[in-house]
């Protein structure tokens, strides 16, 4: 009796046990089941790297620009191209309505539907120039080694002799945050529109944003009613349409801190670039950019920023007032040394608008002689945002002067104000850069 009531026993319990693992065994059928046939699976791309989460997805192919590749590079901004990528079933069936998706900016890849096991992937992408490299590629490019000591033009042009040899076109250089890309000379392929205004390509900055100087209205008019062509620097001797109007750099030149972009008296430069007095053409150009720009302020970076270089010259000494002094900037012109870096960054404004500098004036193929054929050449004096020298009780600053060379006056003359921004490395353009067909920035 006790035998069969222990066999008894045994078999409920294995009822139990064998109905408990039917039950776990439909629940993982269940769930797998469910886990195959996701109508859409998303699989993050990290750090340019295929990673996928499940792994019945096989990547078998990867192309970029036509040519296998086993990974995307983080750095680079690519476009999946949807009409060559597809992705079958583990038997090599088709699937239908195949949805395939890229974003660049979350590095994601998206597939819809995804619904069996074993779906097989060949995905094609395309490298995703930025408005930099459009230009960069499109330019026609420099030859030789610029020297900065001589202007951009042959002695045929301008009939001097303080000119090198011919140096026209874009040029590369090498600074502390990378790599920029430089134009020179008399260019033809610099033009831009943005904001319905005509602007000139100064560079490419080390960020890939674009550095540009203004160069007219685009809806300007002649007297005729008929739209002017104001992008092409000198117009007749006497129009301006390349500034905004005109500005002292500061109404008082009696202090050498009146040089700065902001000032504090008594001081060689405030103790950041937020605080101190705004110069008067600080106050200009915001206001301009307030009536102008801000609409588009998005597509406007505020870096690499705009340097107002008030350290002095090399065995000088400042000082508010007395003594004669010369800042750095004169001693680069002298000797035909520019740069894109700022040795103090109190100096460095990292703001919306600025001015040209002296610096870019060389590097572009200006120096202390005339240059009637580069493309900063406008025919008009307009103020750099360089100080030169505090002398005889005045302030001076790097301004140029109407035959395309770099002059100085004081800072309480009144002369042209040509803006200069940076537009965003993430804008698109279209056109080919010439007066005839600009880019234009959509």
């Amino acid at each position: 009796m006790n035998f069969k009531v222990l066999k008894r026993s045994h078999l409920k319990r294995n009822i139990i046990i064998g109905s408990i693992a039917v039950l776990l065994i439909s629940a993982i059928i269940l769930n797998f089941t469910k886990a195959n046939y996701r109508t859409t699976q998303s699989i993050p791309l990290v750090n340019g790297t295929i990673n996928y989460s499940l792994a019945d997805l096989n990547i078998v192919g990867l192309y970029i620009d036509g040519e296998e590749a086993t990974e995307l590079d983080s750095s680079k901004n690519y476009t999946l191209d949807t009409s060559r990528s597809t992705c079958t079933y583990k038997d090599g069936s088709t699937i239908d309505n195949l949805s395939l998706n890229y974003d660049s900016d979350t590095k994601t890849f998206t597939i819809a539907p995804y619904t069996t096991k074993g779906t097989k992937c060949y995905l094609y992408f395309d490298e995703k120039l930025t408005a930099g490299d459009t230009i960069i590629a499109n330019s026609k490019k420099g030859t030789g080694t610029p020297n900065f000591s001589k202007t951009s033009c042959t002695n045929g042009t301008n009939n001097r002799n303080n000119c090198g040899e011919e140096t026209v076109g874009l040029y590369e250089e090498q600074t502390s945050l990378g790599t920029t890309y430089y134009f020179r000379g008399d260019v033809d392929d610099n033009y831009l529109v943005f904001a319905n205004k005509y602007w000139r390509i100064i560079r490419i900055n080390e960020d890939e944003s674009i550095r540009v100087i203004y160069s007219g209205e685009k809806s300007e008019v002649d007297a005729a009613g008929k739209e002017m062509v104001l992008a092409n620097g000198y117009n007749d001797g006497s129009t301006q349409y390349t500034q905004i109007g005109t500005s002292a750099f500061n109404s008082s030149s009696n202090r050498s801190e009146y040089v700065g972009f902001r000032y504090t008296e008594e001081s060689q430069r405030p103790s950041d670039t937020n605080s101190g007095d705004s110069s008067t053409i600080k106050g200009v150009l915001d206001t301009w950019y307030s009536n102008n720009l801000q609409a588009y302020d998005n597509m406007i970076a505020n870096t690499p920023g705009f340097c107002n270089d008030r350290t002095p010259q090399i065995g000088n000494s400042w000082v508010s007032t007395g003594t004669m002094f010369y800042y750095a900037a004169n001693e680069r012109r002298s000797k035909g040394t520019p740069t894109y870096e700022c040795s103090n960054t109190n100096d460095l404004y990292q703001t919306k608008i600025g001015l040209i500098t002296a610096d870019e004036v060389i590097y572009a193929g200006g120096t202390s002689s005339s240059n009637y054929s580069y493309y900063l050449y406008t025919g008009n004096f307009y103020w750099t945002m360089s100080p030169y020298d505090f002398n005889s009780g005045s302030a001076r600053m790097f301004s140029m002067y109407s035959p395309g060379f770099l002059s100085t006056f004081s800072v309480d003359y009144i002369y042209g104000v040509r803006p200069v921004i940076n537009i965003s490395s993430n804008i698109t353009i279209t056109g080919s850069g010439t007066i005839q067909d600009p880019y234009t920035v959509n």
